[in-house]
């Protein structure tokens, strides 16, 4: 392996496109959690698929690792360039292709932020739904799977992409899927490749799909006793049909963070965020409907955010969650993990959470896409300090053996990075093999955002500590 050779030959090719300044090779060993600066050895910014095949196609030559990067708003360091090597940034491939609003999809680069997408599609009476909270760029969603607040209603970024274009490890070119609705035929890689973490391909094209702006939208808040009465609450909601837009837990200990970061003035209680989408007479029918069931398990406090002002204020305040939990941990580092459980089992495992970090002294807060059973944990960190690093990793390890043992799974939403990849043994077993197999079958030299995702094969299991 020759970086430097490399980098001599990237930009010979690519000229002023890859830069090995001390500013941005500082920037793009960035992260917002607690991972150490990991700067790469040169950062390309490619403007076209062909631009990405060169690329590749060089790395491949001298097995110099490649580490895709968007926005840069994972938690898991998967855009972190561990290995060295090239920090390939798709800053200038932030493009809408193509909008077909008859057949509600559209077609993108993958440096198109959320925000950015839809922006543009605002003339057309459509939106994309999926809000992991960050403006977060298309491509780095689809490789970490992504999903958010609104996963409820209209689900996460595999139900929501149709098709892709995909540049692999040798600098192939392939596209998966259509822009047909469903297909019956062959091996599924545009699944294959969500969720992969850049070590299978690199995104270069996004067919998405599309919806329909609701007529009419409100949100709400309500508060709760205690979380067992509000996660009853949600599980009856959604027995009894109730297509809710939104609908997010909020614990005692972040709402305290809200208080100190918003200045919210809420009750330092268990809080549901609601939001209905639908007509006019849908959304009064929804939120009548909720609010019934809510009184049944004690809610009160109700507000409503019926204005565009009102709600954009009540997400913005949920949408920095990170940044109140950080100012309840007096300014130190968030060490963030999620977990997902069947929602029946959703109330024991936040429980179990809150009673393990005051078992190891750790500050946490917990917020949750509690209609799909997802939830977040905050820690306050200060990874100068050994011991507390190591409270974190315990309680990490400690809530990945709750939701396991509960039916769920390490991670719903954040996927496994550099993270969490010593439980992934724990949930696949076996299921790792294949995974290796598909891994060297389509990276045999390893460049691909290398060290993410897979564990190394010495790494101890979390199922034999």
């Amino acid at each position: 392996m020759s970086i430097a050779a490399c980098i001599d030959a990237l930009k010979a090719q690519l000229g002023d496109r890859i830069s090995t300044s001390a500013a941005d090779l500082t920037l793009h060993g960035q992260n917002e959690t607690y991972y150490p600066n990991t700067p790469p050895d040169a950062v390309a910014y490619p403007t076209s698929t062909e631009d990405v095949q060169t690329i590749v196609r060089t790395c491949a030559e001298h097995a110099c690792p490649i580490t895709p990067y968007g926005a840069a708003s994972s938690l898991e360091g998967q855009h972190l360039a561990t290995s060295g090597g090239i920090s390939l940034d798709f800053r200038d491939m932030n493009r809408v292709l193509k909008v077909h609003p008859e057949d509600l999809n559209c077609v993108v680069q993958p440096g198109v932020t959320r925000k950015a997408l839809n922006e543009d599609l605002r003339s057309t009476g459509l939106f994309f739904p999926v809000d992991p909270g960050a403006d977060a760029s298309m491509g780095g969603m689809a490789a970490t799977r992504a999903s958010g607040t609104t996963a409820v209603r209209y689900g996460t970024m595999r139900e929501n992409i149709l098709a892709l274009e995909a540049v692999l490890a040798d600098g192939t070119v392939i596209r998966t899927g259509s822009a047909a609705r469903k297909a019956s035929n062959g091996y599924d890689l545009t699944h294959l490749l969500i969720g992969s973490e850049g070590t299978l391909g690199i995104i270069t094209e996004l067919t998405l799909k599309l919806h329909g702006l609701p007529e009419a939208i409100t949100a709400a808040t309500c508060r709760f006793a205690d979380v067992e009465d509000a996660v009853n609450c949600v599980i009856t909601t959604i027995q009894c049909g109730i297509p809710m837009a939104r609908i997010e837990l909020l614990d005692h200990m972040m709402v305290r963070g809200f208080n100190r970061y918003s200045d919210a003035g809420l009750p330092e209680l268990p809080h549901l965020f609601l939001e209905f989408h639908g007509s006019p007479a849908a959304v009064e029918d929804q939120r009548k409907a909720f609010a019934e069931i809510a009184q049944e398990f004690g809610a009160e406090g109700w507000q409503t955010a019926d204005t565009t002002e009102d709600r954009n204020a009540l997400w913005a305040m949920r949408h920095n969650a990170h940044y109140a939990s950080a100012a309840l941990g007096k300014g130190k580092h968030i060490w963030p993990t999620d977990v997902c459980v069947p929602i029946s089992k959703l109330a024991e495992a936040v429980r179990q959470s809150q009673e393990d970090a005051v078992k190891l002294g750790l500050t946490a807060t917990i917020v949750g896409h509690v209609g799909d059973g997802n939830f977040h944990a905050g820690l306050s960190v200060d990874p100068n300090d050994p011991d507390e690093m190591r409270r974190a990793e315990q309680f990490t390890s400690d809530l990945c053996k709750t939701a396991l043992r509960l039916g769920g799974t390490v991670s719903g939403e954040h996927g496994i990075g550099l993270g969490k990849q010593r439980h992934m043994e724990a949930e696949h077993g076996n299921a790792l093999i294949p995974m290796r197999a598909i891994k060297a079958a389509l990276d045999p030299k390893n460049i691909l955002n290398p060290g993410k995702m897979l564990p190394p094969t010495n790494e101890v299991p979390l199922a034999a500590q």
